[in-house]
């Protein structure tokens, strides 16, 4: 993963009004008063019952909060938003202007704010190892990444790290009014805010997360054979143990049965396909860790 990629599949919304922050903080799964220009936020928009329904990432420009989000469900979620603006002074919008890049490295001068018509450059909140995004006009953003000495990259390539830090790529991995939070690690990698006050979902989501209720979660597996598609089952002596999710390369993310996952050679196949747990550290640590509170419950 080097240099820079444009993110043709990313779009952006912009919250306006006095009442942004308040609006945004009763119904997203984090803390949108974190959000800055040099600062994102990971969060995600739940159903009252604590279902999926679109993730995204938060920054701060000015008077405004820019939501970098799924290009091909950004209405859906623009819509969704308006319901709740009910007598409050917030505005959502589409940014049609703004552009989202995905960068190795930081573009941004180290005693400097982002380059003129950049609108906010923060590295990933998920992971340090994900490198940084960048929310801009698209002439700004691609002028100060080639200023910082960044080439284009292969969209694939990137698609490829991302799946082997274990990160989810929206609706490709979460399964929109069906899937939770702990499924898609959002309670490892920072999504959720456990002490900001009440959310859409939180109830839910909360009782899972101390109770230990998660039985199965999003993890990166090596794939020997053929790609299985998204949706296919994955067995272990035919027995269902999960479901593949998005694909890039030799790995396949699969929301798997958590015993399953840990396991150097758990005999997954899917389809022609034999699979092979290839969990980051970060989630490793997780399961451990998740292992040692059940046994001392």
């Amino acid at each position: 993963m080097t240099g820079y990629h444009i993110a043709e599949d990313r779009a952006v919304l912009r919250v306006s009004g006095a009442d942004r922050v308040d609006f945004l903080q009763g119904i997203v799964s984090n803390d949108v008063a974190k959000a800055g220009r040099d600062r994102g936020v990971w969060a995600a928009f739940l159903t009252p019952q604590g279902k999926y329904l679109h993730d995204f990432f938060l920054a701060a420009d000015g008077e405004s909060i820019l939501l970098d989000c799924e290009r091909a469900r950004a209405d859906d979620l623009r819509k969704r938003l308006r319901r709740y603006t009910l007598r409050s002074d917030a505005r959502v919008e589409a940014a049609g202007d703004l552009t989202v890049a995905l960068a190795s490295a930081d573009p941004a001068p180290a005693d400097d704010a982002p380059a003129g018509g950049v609108a906010a450059c923060f590295p990933d909140p998920r992971h340090r190892e994900a490198g940084f995004r960048l929310i801009g006009t698209r002439v700004a953003v691609e002028r100060a990444l080639e200023s910082a000495g960044l080439a284009p990259g292969d969209p694939l390539e990137w698609d490829r790290r991302r799946l082997a830090l274990g990160l989810p790529d929206g609706s490709r991995d979460l399964e929109i009014e069906r899937s939770t939070l702990a499924e898609g690690n959002a309670d490892l990698l920072g999504g959720i805010d456990w002490e900001k006050g009440c959310w859409m979902g939180q109830e839910v989501t909360a009782r899972m997360h101390y109770r230990g209720l998660a039985k199965r979660r999003l993890a990166p597996m090596r794939v020997d054979g053929p790609t299985p598609a998204p949706g296919a089952t994955v067995e272990r002596d035919g027995r269902p143990m999960g479901e593949c999710r998005s694909s890039a390369g030799d790995l396949v993310m699969v929301l798997a049965r958590t015993e399953a996952i840990g396991e150097a050679e758990p005999g997954l196949r899917s389809g022609d396909a034999r699979l092979r747990p290839a969990p980051p550290k970060w989630l490793k640590a997780a399961l451990k860790q998740d292992a040692s509170a059940s046994a001392a419950r």
